[in-house]
């Protein structure tokens, strides 16, 4: 279905969920909202393949309607076992029809699972490959330590963590540059003046976004020897962090 969530709703700040209807319509909303979307994905599956690890599981955090996890399982050969959490009901649902749909459901489990809440009460173990794309900048900032250390913990020596989110530049105005350079994006997509001002006001104080510099002293901070941007588009990047082996 094509995103027209802001088409007619005259969204407030702070209203943006993903509940049903963003739910319904999340797949286009990806491919044009996020730019080089498909190529992300396409290195993901990459990344995947080269540094899985026979017998180690496969988690993607904020799996919304499971595409990473139904590309990773589509490329990697071998006993693994395919996890996604997701504090969605509606996008849990979402993920579970598709996964079904492409003969995956005893390969892929879905759960719901509450990145901000106590993550004792999650499973994240012996992990080779985790996931969070354009997950982590929804968790609030008090918790985003907490939450990159857990991961740390729960993933085996040669591990890599991938990371995709929107970030901020060190500069306020060539981040305004890129910002704008986004919404002329955007608008080659067909999205309307009001349905991005809306959706920016809807985000407001619910997608916070870190610098680059400020993303890689997280994850060195929290034990990640080895932190790379794979990939990076004005305001949007990808982070590659490696789990070194003890020696």
């Amino acid at each position: 279905m094509r995103d027209q969530i802001f088409r007619d709703t005259a969204a407030r700040a702070g209203d943006f969920e993903f509940n049903a209807q963003v739910a319904d319509v999340f797949d286009d909303m990806l491919l044009r909202s996020i730019p080089f979307y498909l190529e992300i994905q396409c290195m993901i599956k990459e990344i995947g393949k080269k540094f899985w690890i026979r017998g180690t599981d496969v988690y993607d955090l904020g799996c919304s309607t499971g595409t990473t996890l139904i590309n990773l399982c589509r490329e990697i050969e071998g006993p693994a076992r395919f996890v996604g959490y997701d504090n969605s009901a509606p996008m849990v649902e979402k993920a579970k029809q598709r996964i079904k749909e492409q003969g995956f459901e005893n390969s892929i489990q879905i759960r719901y699972g509450d990145l901000n809440a106590d993550l004792s009460r999650l499973s994240l173990e012996n992990a080779s490959i985790v996931t969070i794309c354009w997950a982590l900048q929804f968790i609030r900032p008090l918790r985003r330590d907490h939450l990159i250390k857990w991961i740390y913990d729960g993933m085996i020596d040669g591990g890599v963590l991938v990371i995709t989110e929107k970030v901020l530049t060190s500069h306020s105005h060539m981040n305004r540059f890129f910002v704008d350079f986004y919404y002329d994006f955007k608008r080659r997509n067909r999205y309307s003046e009001e349905e991005i001002f809306r959706k920016r006001e809807a985000l407001e104080n619910v997608l916070i976004p870190y610098r680059i510099d400020e993303n890689l002293e997280m994850l060195k901070g929290s034990g990640f020897e080895i932190t790379e941007v794979f990939f990076q588009w004005y305001n949007f990047a990808g982070f590659l962090c490696l789990k070194k082996s003890n020696p």
